[in-house]
């Protein structure tokens, strides 16, 4: 029987999204395929409040955030890190063969602008990645306040991991001067994992010109040339791309993009404060993610029984802690079209099995 997801990535999927990837394959260099391009873009610009293209990866968003540091640093690269994501970003950088330094922070207090700033002021760096909403501690970023540090220097490259933000949460890609803003459609966006996305700023795409290549795949000019054509360079995840379309299309034309935010904002607040009530939150007050919470288990259970027993009698799923948190949090998402009576439901079920 099917689990019902309250994991933060994959999430559930509404039924008539799945039934969109059975639609009958087109060929991918076709007028019908750049319609569907064409009709996805100004929706997804419309959400990230960018006029950027956006480009679609056939990939997880671990290619996207690959793309951005292969041709966004010339110099060296700045990762700003405080959990196990922005940790990944920098072992992708050095993998890569890009240099990289590392702003570290405990996991769950914010890196702060004044922090980021000092590292810029060196000079050392033309390039800064940064996590949005980390999905291990269930924090969100003062990506806005970075940003307006990151731009005061010419020529350095803001490049944002929104992963399981964006589709949740407001992003205004160009106002907070991201040059890359990157996320995988099986978080809020609510669809099939196997395709992420990301806007590119025109500045990214100069500059990509002049790194020498590290990447075909995932190649930005490259991209960029068949995107100008309302095509992807290689063939894509086409049934992943027909059942975006229709999901941007309920997002933007039908949910409305401010009521989805506020249906996030809303439905985090209810995990919250039940968190509050009888157990506690991870990360520093005032950087709660709206998407999803990371309860701190200040009662001592047992993560992985209690995920055990909503999935056996429940047909419900929650996340343990991420690696060495497994056992210390446990993770609640309210990402994508999940409703109130869906997360009560939950909280009254975890009550229940705990005779809370």
């Amino acid at each position: 029987m099917h689990e019902k997801l309250f994991t933060p990535g994959p999430t559930e999927v509404r039924t008539e999204l799945l039934q969109e990837l059975s639609t009958a394959q087109i060929h991918h260099r076709t007028e019908e395929f750049s319609d569907v391009y064409d009709d996805i873009q100004p929706r997804l610009k419309k959400l990230l409040f960018t006029d950027n293209p956006v480009f679609l990866f056939t990939s997880s968003s671990t290619g996207a955030m690959e793309s951005a540091v292969t041709n966004g640093v010339k110099k060296k690269s700045l990762t700003v890190s405080n959990g196990a994501f922005s940790e990944r970003w920098h072992k992708i950088t050095r993998k890569n063969g890009v240099p990289a330094d590392i702003l570290n922070q405990d996991w769950g207090k914010p890196v702060t602008p004044e922090m980021v700033d000092e590292k810029l002021a060196t000079g050392e760096y033309d390039a800064v990645t940064m996590v949005f909403n980390e999905t291990s501690t269930g924090m969100m970023n003062p990506v806005k306040e970075v940003g307006k540090v990151v731009n005061s220097y010419d020529d350095t490259m803001f490049l944002v991991d929104a992963v399981s933000g964006m589709a949740g949460a407001k992003i205004k890609v160009d106002d907070w001067g991201i040059d890359m803003c990157l996320a995988g459609v099986q978080k809020a966006f609510g669809l099939p994992s196997g395709l992420a996305v990301a806007s590119v700023s025109e500045r990214l795409l100069e500059r990509a010109e002049d790194v020498e290549p590290r990447s075909y795949y995932f190649n930005l000019p490259l991209l960029h040339k068949y995107h100008k054509r309302s095509q992807t360079r290689t063939t894509p995840a086409i049934p992943q791309i027909l059942a975006l379309r229709k999901q941007l299309k309920y997002i933007v034309d039908e949910e409305g993009i401010e009521n989805r935010f506020a249906r996030h904002d809303r439905l985090s607040g209810i995990v919250q404060n039940w968190a509050k009530q009888y157990f506690d939150i991870f990360p520093e007050e005032g950087y709660w993610s709206k998407t999803l919470t990371c309860v701190e288990n200040t009662r001592g259970i047992s993560v992985a029984d209690l995920n055990q027993e909503l999935i056996e009698k429940h047909n419900m799923r929650i996340a343990n802690g991420y690696g060495d948190m497994s056992e210390e949090t446990f993770r609640i998402s309210n990402m994508a079209d999940l409703s109130e009576p869906d997360v009560r439901g939950l909280l009254a079920t975890i009550n229940d099995i705990l005779g809370l």
